[in-house]
């Protein structure tokens, strides 16, 4: 890893990179409850090969960036969105391709509300926006959280255990579950973590209900991609956020769940290859 840490208004964010800084910038943006990691090596040096700068960091209360006592997140998803332009700035880039999945793809969205000015094109991988008549994540999502708290947090083979479990029921039908790689992910999640059990103020956070309202008014040019299959947030999310941000694509993946899978891997990297190529919009 070529970790970096950036300090900067009372906190600190983990980062690594990869490729040439001098190629075009895409900022990865990882979803709740997991570190940057899950962002994984392979894929980011293959958006690297195709001509990017890529970064991919830690959120708040994962991986080694700051944690806040669990329970009590001193923070809001504001704040977590601007996290990423302080990423932009301690690398000195002007302006970026922003990638996040789920909760990341949510900071996306805001990302480009706030700061239209640093982005130049977005990708919402398995995320949503302010939809509440849609439909909402699988029955078997919601009783595996709800056991969340038998969780010894301070114990390596239980947090592993549920990360494992967590991956395992968020899978398609289209794709293998991976056991091995999840493990070691896991594993090494655990040991470079200030506290896994701050991971769970990520669902305790407040705010951006007046940005993820606004999509429609998004005027970046945006790629959506969704499964199928996903059980948290279902295929109907990807499909309206690609109808209410204006000149939205839609890749859809069939089969695939709440995931971004290996072999749908060469599908996604030249999509976005192809997505990041797009000039940015006049005004």
């Amino acid at each position: 890893m070529n970790e970096r840490f950036i300090n900067a208004d009372g906190i600190e964010i983990c980062s690594d990179s990869f490729g040439n800084q001098a190629n075009p910038a895409i900022l990865l943006i990882m979803g709740a409850q997991s570190s940057m990691i899950w962002w994984e090596e392979e894929f980011c040096t293959r958006l690297a090969d195709i001509g990017h700068f890529v970064i991919r960091y830690d959120n708040r209360d994962v991986g080694r960036s700051t944690t806040y006592e669990p329970g009590r997140p001193d923070y809001t998803f504001e704040d977590m969105a601007d996290d990423a332009i302080r990423v932009l700035d301690a690398y000195k880039i002007k302006q970026a391709h922003i990638l996040g999945m789920s909760l990341g793809g949510m900071l996306t969205q805001m990302i480009a509300l706030r700061h239209p000015e640093r982005v130049l094109t977005i990708t919402l991988l398995s995320t949503s926006n302010f939809a509440p008549d849609l439909p909402p994540m699988d029955d078997k999502i919601m009783e595996f959280f709800s056991n969340v708290g038998e969780i010894d947090w301070t114990n390596e083979r239980s947090v592993v255990e549920f990360a494992i479990a967590r991956s395992r029921i968020l899978v398609g039908s289209k794709h293998p579950f991976d056991e091995k790689k999840v493990y070691r992910l896991a594993t090494e999640e655990v040991k470079r973590s200030h506290n896994m059990a701050s991971i769970n103020n990520h669902g305790l956070v407040a705010g951006g209900e007046s940005y993820l309202s606004r999509t429609g008014e998004i005027n970046v040019p945006a790629l959506v991609i969704h499964g199928t299959e996903d059980p948290i947030i279902p295929y109907e999310h990807g499909q309206n956020l690609a109808n209410e941000i204006p000149g939205a694509v839609l890749l859809t993946l069939e089969g695939t769940g709440h995931e971004l899978h290996y072999d749908d891997w060469n599908l996604v990297i030249d999509t976005i290859s192809n997505h990041t190529s797009i000039s940015r919009p006049s005004k």
